[in-house]
């Protein structure tokens, strides 16, 4: 069998460390807002290039609480990429603001810079571009864009620990960068986790006021807050993780690149591309072929893992039937949802695995 991805086996590459780190948690008798996410933040803010990090609960609330601190809020209007997974909408209708999609470039499956201008009203208010599985988006012509119309940008970091943009890690390029530390991520936890990156010191301060309470001082409350706080055991876990990211990321790579080269001439089978300047951590390996779900069912019969990233568009969903999206209105994105597989690949993957997974592929076009 060849799981889509193997968290036991992930974790338990590193597992004396994390039982130290655990332990150090454990004895230390502090459990929230402590030194372990102190050291995190400032960790993970060097490893990101950036002047400040920001520990919270979540993927969600990272992107929700940067918006936030950017000034969004009820009324106004956010750009999102229509091929995207629903946490980027979601965050944006928390705050009472619409999320507005646009299309993705069909190669990439990342926002498409040049649909922004089709997007903008008077209400819009900020960008969040998503650096989709884990290839960055076209960050220049974005940020130009929204410099030109006095927009803000949060980049959707989730898939994308670790990954350059023109040779500049991604982290502060925009606004705030929001993270999620699934433990199916990059830079996974053990649990739930998130974090915001940022240059700018006001909006850093003010997220840091948002995730407790709104209280910089205790039971001194200044604004409406939330309970949204990255806790000790989780960042201590992360620091163990963290030096092992940049190999980790190099592993998946030479999987996607073996991937590339061993299925590239199958015909009608669509293959991650990369935009000029943007690198990618292979997050995900994402395909395309009109008959997806028979090529799933193959793999699956062979003990296969694959996962679709993402069966239905969130203006599908039953959750946004009120914007009244109708029906064909993004064809990029709808045609991109019905044709995407994810492929196994990890950190702990083999390159016999992925050979098994190609000779596979190849048997069933074959057939």
């Amino acid at each position: 069998m060849i799981p889509f991805l193997d968290l036991k086996s992930i974790q338990q590459a590193h597992a004396d460390e994390l039982k130290q780190a655990f332990a150090r948690v454990l004895e230390s008798g502090w459990y929230i807002m402590g030194e372990e996410l102190k050291q995190f933040e400032r960790e993970y803010a060097d490893y990101c290039g950036t002047a400040h990090c920001v520990g919270v609960a979540n993927g969600l609330d990272a992107i929700i609480l940067a918006l936030k601190a950017v000034g969004v809020g009820p009324g106004d209007e956010v750009i999102v990429p229509s091929n995207t997974y629903i946490a980027t909408w979601l965050a944006v209708s928390h705050l009472g603001a619409t999320p507005v999609p646009v299309e993705p470039v069909p190669a990439t499956g990342n926002m498409d810079p040049a649909a922004l201008r089709s997007a903008l009203t008077e209400r819009t208010r900020a960008i969040v571009p998503v650096h989709l599985y884990g290839q960055a988006a076209e960050l220049d012509q974005i940020l130009a864009f929204a410099r030109e119309h006095g927009l803000k940008v949060v980049e959707d970091g989730a898939q994308s620990h670790g990954v350059l943009y023109k040779g500049k890690r991604v982290g502060s390029h925009g606004d705030a960068v929001a993270w999620s530390f699934y433990p199916g991520k990059n830079l996974g936890a053990l649990g739930d986790g998130g974090a915001v990156t940022t240059n700018d010191p006001e909006i850093a301060e003010r997220i840091r006021v948002l995730r407790n309470y709104g209280s910089r001082v205790k039971y001194h409350n200044d604004v409406i807050g939330y309970n949204s706080r990255l806790d000790e055991l989780q960042a201590a876990l992360l620091r163990v993780k963290l030096p092992y990211l940049d190999a980790d990321n190099s592993h998946r790579k030479a999987i996607a690149q073996y991937y590339l080269g061993a299925l590239n001439s199958i015909p009608g089978l669509i293959l991650p591309a990369l935009a000029e300047g943007c690198e990618s951590v292979w997050h995900l390996f994402v395909i395309r072929h009109p008959d997806r779900d028979g090529l799933a069912a193959h793999l699956a019969k062979h003990e296969i893992g694959t996962v679709i990233h993402y069966p239905i568009p969130p203006h599908m969903q039953p959750a946004y039937a009120s914007l009244n999206i109708a029906e064909g209105s993004l064809p990029v994105s709808e045609t991109m949802h019905q044709q995407v597989l994810s492929l196994p690949i990890g950190p702990t993957m083999t390159l016999a695995d992925a050979e098994i997974v190609v000779k596979v592929i190849v048997g069933y076009f074959g057939r």
